[in-house]
């Protein structure tokens, strides 16, 4: 059975997603997630940044295997075409048999957006006095939309969206689609919370733009020789990691920096008191994407449909 983006989209929902992600995020930090790390093969088509690459992530998690095969090419969006694709496969694990082939970009953009929002969840009320009410975002792709379509089920107090992108024509149409307002870079980035999803090799958050207090959400700068936060923000934060060994792993920010995970994600859903989460100071959450979190909305697509 193969399930195109258009059937994804019909039955797979931030409302039933948000949680399913925070449940798996609990079980990868209890050890009950089987995942190697992503294997990942330049492409060769082209030379510099649009030079692709494909990636292959396996994953077995309760009594379902699946693995996603996912492409990420970075000239695209001069091309208007994804910069990111992917196929996930679910497999029984009692039998090995297939269970169903999907569509996995919708998937891939989704899954990322509702981990920072179960993340956000934990973390806000552990770091702010009070609920923030200002997001700053420092890009205006896919990410960005995705995220305020997340967020605003567990940030019910956002008010004000402020987008920056380098292409001020994009951050105006994106701002006009989510109900924000395009913003000087300096201007995002003193928002109480930022998100950084570019595609940039080069550090673009700079760290005395930032609130004292910001809360940082960063998802992109993905590869160990990628950048998207400079070593101020690095140096000033309290990093919680949405796997310390990805993380720590696939990084460039972390691994450029030498910065020290502090906690997991997961821990912190499933004991929000274990981890004292600094009420002064700033805190950077860090996700670089895994396996178990396109197998978990694959699960959701494919009970949907059933349905």
């Amino acid at each position: 059975m193969y399930i195109s983006e258009d059937e994804v989209r019909a039955v797979l929902t931030y409302e039933a997603l948000i949680p399913a992600i925070r449940m798996a995020l609990i079980d990868y930090s209890a050890g009950l997630v089987e995942q190697p790390a992503r294997m990942i093969l330049r492409a060769g088509n082209a030379e510099g940044h649009r030079n692709g690459w494909f990636g292959v992530m396996p994953v077995i998690h309760g009594d379902v295997m699946g693995v996603k095969t996912v492409t990420f090419y970075p000239g695209n969006a001069e091309l208007g075409v994804h910069t990111h694709m992917a196929i996930i496969e679910l497999l029984d694990r009692a039998t090995g048999a297939p269970l169903a082939v999907m569509d996995g970009r919708l998937i891939t953009e989704m899954r990322t957006a509702a981990v920072s929002a179960a993340a956000f969840a934990a973390l806000a009320p552990l770091h702010f006095d009070a609920p923030p009410t200002r997001f700053g975002i420092i890009g205006s792709g896919v990410q960005a939309r995705a995220h305020v379509h997340a967020l605003r089920l567990v940030w019910p107090e956002l008010r004000d969206i402020l987008i920056w992108s380098p292409t001020r024509a994009h951050a105006e149409a994106c701002a006009a689609e989510l109900g924000g307002g395009p913003a000087a870079i300096e201007e995002a980035a003193a928002a109480d919370v930022v998100l950084t999803a570019t595609l940039s090799t080069q550090p673009v958050l700079q760290g005395r733009w930032l609130k004292p207090d910001a809360l940082v959400l960063a998802v992109g700068g993905i590869g160990p020789m990628n950048r998207e936060l400079d070593d101020e923000v690095m140096h000033t934060c309290f990093l919680v990691a949405e796997s310390r060994d990805c993380v720590a792993r696939e990084s460039g920010d972390v691994i450029g920096f030498g910065a020290t995970i502090h906690a997991e994600i997961g821990e912190i859903l499933a004991r929000p008191g274990a981890t004292v989460i600094p009420k002064t100071g700033r805190v950077l959450f860090k996700t670089v994407g895994m396996a178990i979190e396109d197998l978990t909305a694959a699960r959701l697509v494919g009970k949907g449909r059933e349905r």
